[in-house]
């Protein structure tokens, strides 16, 4: 038990932590040379590609210091705030930190409020500089900025290149002198922590589970706390990072379950697994359900691949309970699905996987968030896209969704951060400047930020901002629900709920974006934008003109008169029963997340 080390790596994305890993499996000869890659543990193509940690994945290595035998097990999280309770669970399960910085970089907001997390949980926290390869790597700077914004001692950090394994020795050794090893608990009761699982087609649901008192044997029956249901364990095992089955996993360990579970709601992240001789242990503190925050519509753009779509959905929520998904119907569009997200590079991987492991081609709405709407009857309901919300005679308020927000950037772009801020219904809570950088806090709207916020912010700090949220509360606000109608017919999967200080505005741009994207009829084609029954934008997008008189030569003007009036009834005979033909492209362009 002595020499056993749980440990994690914070991160903010991009730092080295996936590449930090790879260094300290190789040292510790998890692998041999000739079986490794880069990003060992990020599993998905996906990761690989854009240099992302989406799944928390856990290794054991074993390391032979001074004549000891130890055993590390690093669990390798998301960078990303979306994950951010996954994030905690792993945290959860270990006794120690490792807090990655870039030392060209610095401190990011996002690893800021994970480290917060860490010490809140009572870790040990030992504060690493990496890529100090770089010629503009500055790692006596981003100490102090260690010091001043996290408030942790940094003089003695470790400096280490992940890329090309500088100081990955004094960082174990650091490992084994700093993180506390695990409690011995092996006489209580049985409880472990389900840090993350997944689904396996051959094995059903696999759990990574850390074990904090007694152990799980091979043929145990358990209970999974907030559910109840009970399972035998068929395997046990650890990942080296090769699969390693094992008869038992004892207090202070961390390995797989499996235990022929069929569906991930039935072991989800972060409950507590007890003995089933013991139902009324207690689990352990922190789980909670994840909520979707972000929602988006999908559909098929060939409508017979719907089946395909709908099958496609259900084998990626066996691999992510955090997606949810009910069926809709759109006139425009047909049969597609309303989707909850954690947020939105949540939603932009889910869309991704979909259409490169499914082969699929699909239409996105615009993302929106989660209403609560107070009825003036009493009765308070939850909605997820704006054709749910009732008519404005039944709503007596609308409450939406604030987030509090921490914005790190180096003090010259802070005006223009702020002026950012502010046009997103942002309220200023706090400002501090630490050392170079200034940290502003602000409580927004999740709807102002889940579209085009990360871009905006990027570009007036020319990248050096970095932003880390979290939900605060549900407050009431004036909100109102805007409708486009084209050519007289409502197009419900256009529809938005918009603060009523920016309806003229938004529903301008709206018109104007669709007038551009509509393609030319025979006939004109009106776009008006409304709220309720008062018009508060239009567009048209003008009509083809075939010149009829282009036969005529000489002759009375009245032949030519005849000839435009017969035109003229014909187009209007036409506009009755005509139809506005809208291509996918339209759509697609006017609701894609991307913007033009």
């Amino acid at each position: 038990m002595s020499n056993i080390r749980n440990f994690s790596i914070i991160a903010h994305i991009d730092h080295g932590k996936s590449t930090l890993s790879d260094r300290l499996i190789e040292e510790c000869g998890g692998l041999a040379k000739r079986e490794m890659k880069s990003q060992v543990l990020d599993t998905l193509e996906l990761e690989r590609e854009r240099g992302i940690t989406i799944k928390a994945q856990s290794v054991a290595l074993r390391h032979n210091f001074e004549g000891n035998d130890c055993l590390f097990n690093l669990i390798d999280t998301p960078g990303h705030v979306d994950f951010a309770y996954e994030v905690s669970r792993s945290l959860a399960a270990c006794e120690g930190a490792l807090l990655v910085v870039d030392g060209s970089q610095g401190v990011e907001a996002q690893t800021l409020s994970t480290c917060y997390k860490a010490i809140d949980l009572g870790l040990e926290v030992i504060p690493v500089i990496n890529k100090i390869d770089l010629d503009q790597a500055e790692p006596e700077r981003v100490k102090n900025e260690i010091e001043e914004i996290i408030g942790i001692d940094a003089k003695d950090a470790i400096e280490v290149s992940a890329k090309d394994g500088t100081g990955i020795k004094s960082l174990i050794k650091e490992i084994i002198n700093k993180i506390p090893a695990p409690k011995n608990s092996a006489n209580q009761k049985l409880k472990a922590l389900i840090v993350d699982s997944w689904y396996d087609n051959f094995l059903g649901v696999i759990s990574l589970v850390r074990v904090f008192s007694g152990s799980l044997k091979v043929g145990d029956k358990f209970i999974v706390k907030s559910t109840g249901l009970s399972f035998n364990v068929e395997s046990l095992g650890i990942f080296t990072p090769k699969k390693v089955n094992k008869s038992e996993i004892v207090s202070g360990e961390v390995g797989f379950l499996v235990a022929n579970v069929k569906d991930l709601k039935s072991v989800p992240v972060g409950d507590t697994i007890i003995s089933y001789k013991a139902p009324e242990t207690p689990a352990l503190e922190g789980f909670k359900k994840a909520n979707p925050q972000v929602f988006a519509s999908f559909f098929p753009v060939d409508s017979n691949e719907y089946q395909s779509f709908r099958e496609a959905l259900l084998k990626l929520n066996l691999n992510d309970s955090s997606l949810v998904f009910e069926p809709e119907n759109s006139e425009i569009l047909g049969s597609g699905f309303r989707c909850g997200f954690l947020g939105t590079l949540h939603m932009e991987v889910v869309k991704e996987r979909l259409e490169r492991e499914y082969n699929l081609s699909l239409i996105t709405t615009a993302p929106s968030v989660g209403y609560k709407i107070l009825k003036t009857n009493g009765e308070e309901v939850s909605i997820s896209s704006p054709s749910e919300l009732p008519t404005r005679n039944e709503v007596a308020e609308i409450k939406e969704p604030i987030i509090r927000s921490t914005i790190l950037c180096p003090d010259k772009y802070v005006g223009d951060v702020m002026e950012l801020a502010m046009s997103k219904r942002g309220v200023q809570k706090d400002l501090q400047y630490l050392g170079g950088q200034v940290s502003l806090i602000f409580e927004m709207p999740l709807s102002e930020i889940v579209v085009d916020f990360f871009d905006l912010l990027k570009s007036k700090s020319q990248g050096y901002a970095s932003v880390d949220f979290s939900f605060l509360k549900f407050s009431k606000s004036e909100l109102v629900k805007i409708d486009v109608v084209i050519n007289g017919l409502m197009v419900d999967s256009l529809s938005t709920i918009t603060h009523r200080s920016f309806i003229e505005r938004r529903g301008r741009e709206m018109a104007k974006r669709l007038k551009e994207v509509i393609p030319r009829q025979m006939f004109e084609i009106p776009i008006q934008v409304m709220v309720g029954s008062k018009i508060i934008a239009r567009e048209s997008v003008r009509a083809f003109r075939k010149n009829v008189t282009a036969k005529l030569y000489g002759g009375d003007v009245t032949r030519k008169k005849k000839l435009l009036e017969k035109q003229k009834a014909g187009k209007k005979k036409m506009k009755q029963i005509g139809k506005v033909a809208l291509p996918q492209e339209a759509f697609m362009s006017f609701l894609s997340t991307e913007r033009k």
